[in-house]
């Protein structure tokens, strides 16, 4: 047979994270493999969608969202980050995140441009920049001081193909939150060698020990270069719903726009309305107790990390931590997670997941975004069996 599968397959492969969700299910394990986030959703949002639904909101909306939706993010925007968008012309409502994302990449890069993703990475980002035939070159980030970087190897990393430089903060899977200081060195480097940044902020409300999230279009000269992407699927425990979004400059979300619709057409009628209740009701306070819910699950996780002898590399944000694997039996960082889970029936995702040419094999990643006595749960399988 002369059919075959398109060469854009090898790039789009099931992930780590989704096959080791897949064992844990058939062996009946607790899965803090994958960042599902199955923690109660708050009823306004599940009311919003309920009434929308009733109402008749289920056919097509606008191909960047409901214009009330658009409104409440840019408010919400402006709110946390003091930087303001545009609901009419900079606000692109997709299918999730890693949907808006993806149409940002298709409206602002060519075949062959590339990015500069920093290292350990979400897969998820890597893959759809492939996905657009962009190349990710990586940077590395030095866990022995707080997942830093160097300005030297971001030199290093330019080429006269550099197109963007990609930053996730609150960072999938490291936990890292950039710093003010660390974001204005990454401002002066885009600006110094003109490239748009693509940022992720899906955990922007989940950071901990008193830091703050700060958003890189907040910084002097960003404005117009920085593409923000971010959503509701974490804040209000709704992955399954998709609903993310894009904010820029209008120059560039016109574009974004027009794949969103070629993609998508529009993000589902009944649960953008729900998110848009969500967002309209819900005031400071929520969003300030997501930071110490999170930072107490923290806590109590890493706590049965260190104490099964999975040293744990602390997050400063998001709701995921990379332990060390060193003491667990195996080769590859993929038998250390199977091993894991075998003995002590919690999946996670082999650290070798976030990493290029072989890198991250002593690692491995959990997810602690569970209601309390799931994780309690897994912290005493954990801490029965000591890893040494």
């Amino acid at each position: 047979m002369s059919l075959n599968l398109g060469e854009r397959c090898g790039l789009v492969m099931q992930s780590d994270i989704r096959s080791m969700s897949i064992e844990c299910a058939r062996m009946g394990g607790i899965n803090l493999s994958q960042g599902v986030c199955d923690t109660p959703v708050p009823p306004v949002v599940l009311q919003g969608a309920a009434d929308a639904l009733m109402q008749g909101g289920n056919t097509y909306t606008h191909h960047t969202g409901i214009r009330e939706l658009r409104q409440a993010i840019a408010d919400k925007q402006r709110r946390f980050t003091g930087v303001g968008f545009d609901a009419d012309r900079e606000v692109v409502v997709s299918a999730g995140a890693t949907g808006a994302m993806y149409c940002a990449f298709q409206a602002l890069l060519n075949r062959g441009d590339e990015v500069i993703v920093f290292e350990p990475f979400y897969g998820y980002h890597v893959s759809t920049l492939r996905a657009v035939e962009a190349s990710p070159v990586f940077v590395p980030l030095d866990p022995s001081d707080g997942w830093s970087f160097r300005i030297d190897d971001l030199e290093a990393a330019i080429t006269p193909k550099t197109k963007a430089i990609l930053v996730n903060t609150p960072a999938n899977p490291s936990g890292k939150v950039f710093s003010r200081d660390e974001l204005s060195l990454l401002a002066e480097f885009a600006i110094r060698h003109d490239l748009f940044v693509f940022t992720d902020e899906m955990y922007e409300h989940f950071v901990f020990d008193g830091r703050r999230h700060v958003s890189m279009a907040a910084l002097p000269g960003m404005r117009e270069r920085a593409i923000t992407i971010s959503g509701l699927s974490k804040t209000f425990s709704v992955t399954g719903w998709r609903i993310g979004y894009a904010l820029s400059d209008e120059r560039w979300a016109a574009s974004i726009g027009y794949f969103n619709d070629l993609y998508y057409v529009c993000a589902a009628s009944p649960l953008q309305a729900g998110v848009t209740a969500g967002l309209r009701a819900l005031g400071d306070d929520y969003y300030l107790g997501l930071s110490a819910e999170y930072e107490a699950k923290r806590d109590l996780f890493c706590k049965a990390l260190a104490e099964a002898g999975l040293a744990p590399h602390v997050p400063q944000g998001a709701y995921y931590v990379l332990a060390s694997t060193d003491c667990v039996p195996g080769a590859t960082a993929r038998e250390r997670a199977m091993r894991i889970l075998r003995d002590t029936g919690v999946a996670s995702v082999p650290g070798s997941a976030f990493y290029h040419d072989g890198g991250g094999e002593h690692l491995v990643r959990f997810c602690f975004a569970k209601e309390a006595c799931v994780l309690e749960e897994a912290c005493e399988k954990l801490q029965k069996f000591r890893f040494s």
